[in-house]
């Protein structure tokens, strides 16, 4: 019987290299485990190294689920441990080792039992005993009602800030460097199809930005990306449209992502500044006089609005586009430099003379 595996907890990035190393494992192991959604899977991947990590786990961990913690760290506190960097053949050496542990039962939710060791293996490592827990790793169990307020316990000596909701990810997520691999196709509703080749930083498509606003707007899954067989690729990318620079789609996305509104853990009432020149549109004339007013200096959202004499909501997308490619950046005061100490002592007075 086949196990099914599953991921949360992870930003795109990390959720996007998992699933290339899972697609390369579940080959080489001949469909011995299936890719589901967390909520139905026997065992679950969550990222202990991001935000959202160790509030997924106790979550999952409290239905009674085993985790395998993704970390940089040489050990978790989940029941399997995967290290980064990991790839194809660490990912399925670890799925052979856990392959005999029977699933969770879903009593275990209320009662969690001891998790099984597997065996011993460089990749898969059984939850550390109570005994061997660090005092940032002890954490308790608790109900499912109370599950967001033990979050307080995995920090120490103090808790973290309370995290903003995990969203759900969009189109300029997926343009980020490393968050897509290879040749892909990507396609929504009777939108122009976009061949995009991640690793070279090129995409074909149409020449205008414009007729792609509604097919990449919303959310954006990983499995929305195709991959295309090398033998359809060269006829696929000619069909599609001339070669482009992954940077302009990237751009593009960022401007319609926002709908007017600052994309996430930026200030709307910090000030903003270019850091260069960014290639404008033709399809977008006004961009040219935002442009203008954000290369003379910092200045907020409706400093530059004024301006340039454009709509604050049409500035807002302006910087997020520009944020997402790097080519804006929130400016920040600098701090004071610290006064220079006055000379002491013989040698001092001597040299102060």
């Amino acid at each position: 019987m086949a196990h099914s595996i599953g991921m949360t907890g992870m930003d795109p990035q990390t959720s996007a290299a998992l699933t290339e190393a899972l697609l390369q494992a579940t080959r080489q192991l001949g469909g011995a485990w299936r890719v589901v959604d967390d909520q139905d899977a026997d065992f679950v991947f969550v990222d202990m190294d991001s935000m959202y990590g160790p509030m997924s786990w106790i979550r999952l961990h409290a239905n009674g689920k085993r985790v395998i913690g993704v970390t940089s760290a040489s050990r978790s506190q989940t029941d399997f441990h995967l290290a980064k960097p990991f790839d194809g053949e660490s990912v399925a050496a670890l799925l052979q080792s856990i392959a005999q542990v029977p699933a969770a039962t879903p009593a275990a939710a209320s009662q969690p039992a001891a998790p099984a060791e597997p065996p011993p293996t460089a990749t898969a490592t059984p939850a550390p005993t109570p005994s061997d827990l660090t005092p940032e790793e002890t954490v308790s169990v608790p109900d499912e009602e109370q599950a967001p307020a033990s979050v307080e316990a995995i920090a120490a000596p103090s808790p973290p800030p309370t995290p903003e909701p995990q969203r759900d990810p969009v189109f300029v997520d997926w343009m980020v460097p490393g968050a897509l691999s290879g040749r892909v196709r990507y396609r929504r509703g009777k939108g122009p199809a976009l061949l995009i080749d991640a690793d070279a930083r090129q995409y074909h498509g149409p020449a205008a930005l414009k007729p792609l606003a509604d097919s990449i707007s919303g959310t954006v899954q990983r499995h929305d990306f195709l991959m295309v067989p090398a033998t359809d690729w060269p006829a696929e990318a000619k069909a599609a449209g001339e070669p482009q620079p992954l940077a302009r789609l990237q751009w593009y996305a960022g401007l319609v992502a926002g709908h007017g509104i600052l994309l996430a853990g930026y200030d709307p009432q910090a000030k903003y500044r270019l850091t260069k020149w960014p290639q404008t549109e033709r399809e977008f004339p006004k961009h040219f006089r935002i442009a203008t007013v954000m290369m003379k200096g910092q200045a907020t959202l409706a400093e530059i609005a004024e301006g340039s004499g454009v709509g604050i909501e049409e500035v807002t997308d302006f910087v997020n586009a520009n944020l997402a490619t790097g080519y804006a950046e929130a400016w920040r005061e600098p701090e004071p430099s610290p006064e220079p100490q006055k000379p002491g002592g013989l040698f001092g007075r001597l040299r102060g003379r």
